[in-house]
C-alpha cells in the first residue's frame, strides 16, 4: 500500500495562502487614506488620495518608485510626499495646458511668418 502525501504541509500550504491574501502595510494604508484636494487635470475639484495620484499618469513610474522607496525608508514624511506628488501633478497638468497653447497659437504663426516673407525688398 502506498501512501500519497502532499510535497508540503499543511501548516507551510496555510502560511501561503495567508501571504496571498492582500494585507496592506501601514505605508500603504497612511498613502491611500490620506487626500489632497486637486485643482487640475482629470482631478479637478476632486479629493485624491495621495496613492492615486502617484499612480496616475502624471507620475513616471521611475519617480513613483523612488518617493514609494523614500517614504518606506523613512526619508519623506508623508506630508512631504503628498506635497511632491501634488506639485508634479499640477506641474504636469500646467506644462500639457501650455502645450496644448503652444500648438494652438503655433498654427498661426506660419501664415504670419509667410505674409512677412512675401513682401518685395526694396534696395
Amino acid at each position: 500500500i502506498s501512501v500519497k502525501t502532499s510535497k508540503e504541509d499543511p501548516v507551510s500550504a496555510a502560511r501561503e495562502k495567508d501571504d496571498d491574501s492582500p494585507k496592506e502595510e501601514p505605508w500603504e494604508t497612511a498613502l491611500k487614506t490620506t487626500v489632497v484636494d486637486m485643482e487640475v487635470g482629470e482631478f479637478r475639484g476632486q479629493k485624491v488620495s495621495v496613492w492615486d495620484l502617484l499612480h496616475s499618469k502624471y507620475i513616471p513610474k521611475e519617480n513613483r518608485k523612488e518617493l514609494l522607496e523614500l517614504y518606506q525608508a523613512g526619508e519623506l514624511t508623508l506630508e512631504q510626499v503628498k506635497t511632491v506628488v501634488s506639485t508634479i501633478v499640477t506641474k504636469a497638468e500646467a506644462a500639457r495646458a501650455e502645450q496644448l497653447a503652444n500648438a494652438s497659437s503655433s498654427r498661426a504663426e506660419p501664415t504670419a511668418a509667410e505674409a512677412e516673407d512675401t513682401h518685395p525688398q526694396e534696395d
